[in-house]
């Protein structure tokens, strides 16, 4: 069978790109696989967490809560401090959606705009553009879901039967590793590579 170009611009990406052996994105999508069966509940409710290092029973959570464990787990980088040490040093930069006058270490990490700012700020942003676009093992990209809701998950190092990448999410039914890259509205897409999870590490 020929390999689509989708496909072939995938290999091709993965093949190529630096940022592949300075980050050890495998880890990240192992990590993330690893909630599949485990997290098998959507739950959005606002929790008193721990912190650092703080969690919802692992049986539940968000889609943020997929890319915080897998980041957590696969490279020891703990996005709840991140984000918190950050939002103290300017919160202004931040997105102002909840009213809120200062930094909520229970809930802050687990919004996707948040994340999505955080991983701007460090140098992860990779733009969006028309046309095939290199999703790495690894990149983190970002969604607006019908009814305005953000979403956000992780890009599998496994591709459907057309060469498009799964993703790593929860979009309602637990963690899960599914063909839904193009399904809905990119707002985002963020590449942590060597200097960028340095940079995340020194929030830590």
């Amino acid at each position: 069978m020929i390999p689509s170009m989708r496909s072939l611009v995938f290999l091709l990406a993965v093949l190529a790109s630096p940022a592949l052996a300075g980050s050890e994105p495998s880890r990240l999508t192992a990590a993330a696989r690893e909630q599949v069966g485990v997290t098998v509940t959507y739950d959005p409710a606002y929790a008193k967490l721990a912190f650092p290092g703080g969690d919802v029973p692992r049986d539940r959570g968000v889609c943020t809560d997929v890319v915080i464990r897998a980041l957590r787990d696969g490279w020891g980088i703990d996005l709840q401090l991140a984000v918190n040490r950050d939002m103290k040093a300017d919160f202004s930069a931040y997105p102002a959606f909840w009213g809120l006058t200062k930094p909520d270490r229970n809930i802050d990490h687990r919004r996707v705009p948040n994340l999505a700012t955080l991983f701007a700020r460090i140098g992860a942003e990779v733009p969006l553009e028309d046309g095939p676009t290199p999703f790495l093992p690894g990149d983190i990209v970002t969604w607006k879901l019908p009814g305005n809701l953000d979403h956000i998950g992780i890009v599998s190092d496994r591709m459907a039967s057309d060469g498009t990448p799964l993703i790593l999410h929860n979009i309602g039914n637990g963690a899960q590793e599914e063909n839904i890259l193009f399904a809905y509205p990119m707002t985002g897409h963020y590449r942590i590579g060597k200097t960028e999870a340095e940079r995340l590490t020194a929030l830590q």
